[in-house]
C-alpha cells in the first residue's frame, strides 16, 4: 500500500476545515394558506448561494393546497432537507416561536422565513458573513432592509432606511428588523427558548430584537436589502415605509394601540428580567415607571431611559404620545 503523501493529507485537511467553516442554518418557515406565492419563496431558498441549510416548516392548518406544494418540494430535495410540521394554530407569532423553541431543531444559525417573499440570492451568505464575526457565546441577530415588490414581483420601493444604531433603548419603542430578514445564532436562539413559545408578544420579530438586544447581544442592521418583500392584500404586516404610513403609525400612538403593545412587551420582558443586562434592567424600569407617572416625572424618566425611535417624525410622534400619556 502506498503511503499518502503530504500534499494529499493537506488536501484532506483543507476539505475538512472548509466543511467545518460552513455553519448549518435552520430556516424556520411558517405557512398558512400560502399557495399563491409559496413556490417562489421555496425556489429562492433553493437558489441561495449559501447551500448549508435545512428547511423546517410549521403549517397552521392550511387547506388551500399549501401542503401539496410542500410535499412536492420535499420529494424533490428530500426529507432531510425539508421537514413539514403542524403548527399550534394560535397566530403567526406563536407559530414562529414554536419553531424557534422546537427541541428537534438544531443548527448553528436560524433564519425566519415568510411564505410569500423572495430571498435575494446572497441573503444567507451575507448574514453568515456577519454572524461569523461574533463569538459563538455572544447572542447575535442579523436583519436588513427590504426591497418591496408587488404581487408580480415588480419593485415598488424600499423599506425605510434606519441610520441610528440598534439597541435595547430603541427596541423598547420600535422594531427595526422584519422577521423575514432575520438570521440569529444558537446563543440568541437559546434566549428565545428560555422565554418560551407561548409567551404573549406583539410579534416574534420585535420580540427577538427586544430579547437579544436586552440580554447584551449584538444586532446588525444591513442597509442592503436581503429580501423582496411582497405587498398584497393578505399581508398581516405591510412595509410601512411611506409618509402616509408614518402618519398612520402616529395615529396608532395617539389612539392607544401603542400603549397596549407596550403593556404586552413589558409584561413579557419581566419574564426574562434576570437575563437582561443590569443597564437594560434600569432602562426597562425607567421606561415602565415613566408610563405611569405624572407629566413632568414621565418626561424626566423617558429622557433618563434614553429610548428613541429611528426617524425624526417617529420621535416627534413619540413625544406627542408621551405628552398625552399614550405610551
Amino acid at each position: 500500500m502506498n503511503p499518502i503523501d503530504s500534499t494529499c493529507l493537506a488536501s484532506i485537511y483543507d476539505a475538512e476545515v472548509a466543511e467545518c467553516d460552513h455553519p448549518n442554518i435552520a430556516i424556520l418557515l411558517c405557512t398558512m394558506q400560502g399557495k399563491s406565492y409559496l413556490r417562489e419563496q421555496l425556489d429562492s431558498i433553493l437558489h441561495q448561494s449559501y447551500k448549508y441549510w435545512t428547511i423546517w416548516v410549521s403549517d397552521d392548518g392550511s387547506n388551500d393546497g399549501t401542503h401539496q406544494i410542500l410535499e412536492s418540494y420535499q420529494c424533490q430535495i428530500g426529507r432531510e432537507k425539508l421537514s413539514i410540521n403542524s403548527g399550534p394554530a394560535e397566530g403567526f407569532a406563536t407559530n414562529f416561536l414554536s419553531l424557534t423553541c422546537n427541541a428537534n431543531i438544531s443548527a448553528d444559525y436560524y433564519a425566519y422565513a415568510d411564505q410569500d417573499d423572495i430571498w435575494e440570492k446572497d441573503k444567507l451568505t451575507r448574514a453568515v458573513r456577519w454572524l461569523k464575526t461574533v463569538p459563538a457565546h455572544v447572542p447575535a441577530l442579523y436583519c436588513s432592509r427590504t426591497c418591496n415588490v408587488d404581487i408580480h414581483n415588480q419593485q415598488i420601493g424600499f423599506s425605510r432606511l434606519f441610520l441610528k444604531p440598534p439597541s435595547f433603548a430603541n427596541a423598547l419603542v420600535q422594531n427595526i428588523g422584519g422577521g423575514n430578514t432575520m438570521v440569529f445564532n444558537e446563543t440568541a436562539r437559546n434566549l428565545l427558548r428560555a422565554a418560551g413559545f407561548d409567551v404573549a408578544v406583539v410579534a416574534h420579530d420585535w420580540w427577538a430584537y427586544l430579547v437579544i438586544s436586552g440580554c447584551g447581544g449584538r444586532v446588525f442592521y444591513d442597509a442592503q436589502p436581503s429580501v423582496r418583500y411582497r405587498q398584497h392584500g393578505a399581508n398581516l404586516i405591510g412595509a410601512n415605509n411611506s409618509f402616509a404610513d408614518s402618519l398612520a403609525r402616529i395615529r396608532l400612538l395617539l389612539g392607544g394601540r401603542f400603549k397596549i403593545w407596550n403593556d404586552t412587551n413589558i409584561r413579557a420582558l419581566e419574564g426574562i428580567r434576570g437575563r437582561l443586562t443590569s443597564e437594560n434592567r434600569i432602562k426597562l424600569d425607567q421606561y415602565s415607571k415613566a408610563r405611569h407617572s405624572s407629566f413632568f416625572l414621565r418626561l424626566l424618566l423617558l429622557r433618563q431611559s434614553g429610548v428613541y425611535r429611528q426617524t425624526l417624525l417617529g420621535n416627534l410622534g413619540f413625544i406627542v404620545a408621551a405628552i398625552f400619556n399614550k405610551i
